[in-house]
């Protein structure tokens, strides 16, 4: 579904990521792990397309997508969900969500598939996204990107900020997501517990490369996983 080959990005003239080589395939569950300024998070920039690729190339289902503008990217199946959780504070929560699904130009619509993953955000549909929980907003995040009806999601640090009892329900909810929907998911995360419950498998960034890969049995291993965490 995704490919990376030799992607290099940089920030003015200082190199962030270096010749990174990624695939996640149709249906996996795929996580990116690594320290603080790994550049994981400018990984996930680069693919959606807020960051141009210095050299490299991005293709999604087999055709390159790096001369393409995010909304257009979007429109391909692509959802991002940035860190930090950003809604439109101001917007009730079903005019987030409205927003979302105006991304997939007629298609069809997973909204009432939101309100069924993430029942708290149908009780509080008419309530300022800015007065929710950190929890519900990450919630409803997720919620706006999915209603655009994406075949794969990026999803940058899902537990940050959140409650320990949220983040283990939102970890389960995109199991499910991605069984029910078919959704493909990259995600960037630090906390340990997500990744295990989260990742069929993961890489690992060091300085802006890709230091390792693991599979499922080394995901399983807290130790392995562990050293790539430390802050």
């Amino acid at each position: 579904m995704l490919t990376c080959n030799s992607l290099t990005v940089a920030y003015d003239a200082t190199p962030i990521l270096r010749n990174v080589d990624l695939t996640v395939e149709d249906g996996e569950i795929v996580g990116i792990i690594g320290k603080n300024g790994a550049g994981k998070t400018t990984l996930l920039k680069a693919i959606i397309g807020l960051l141009d690729a210095r050299s490299g190339t991005i293709e999604y289902r087999g055709t390159p997508v790096g001369r393409l503008t995010p909304d257009e990217r979007a429109a391909r199946g692509i959802g991002y969900i940035p860190q930090g959780r950003d809604v439109f504070p101001e917007l009730t929560v079903e005019q987030n969500l409205v927003v979302g699904e105006s991304i997939n130009d007629g298609a069809e619509s997973r909204y009432e598939a939101v309100y069924d993953y993430f029942p708290v955000l149908e009780e509080r549909a008419d309530q300022a996204a800015g007065t929710l929980s950190g929890g519900q907003r990450q919630m409803l995040a997720i919620g706006r990107a999915l209603v655009g009806n994406p075949d794969l999601l990026l999803l940058d640090e899902p537990s940050e900020g959140v409650q320990p009892s949220i983040v283990e329900q939102i970890s389960e909810d995109m199991r499910a997501i991605n069984a029910d929907l078919g959704t493909t998911i990259l995600f960037v995360e630090q906390n340990l517990g997500v990744i295990q419950s989260m990742a069929d498998r993961c890489y690992a960034m060091e300085r802006g490369t890709i230091a390792d890969e693991l599979d499922g049995a080394a995901v399983e291993d807290e130790d392995t996983v562990a050293s790539y965490l430390a802050v």
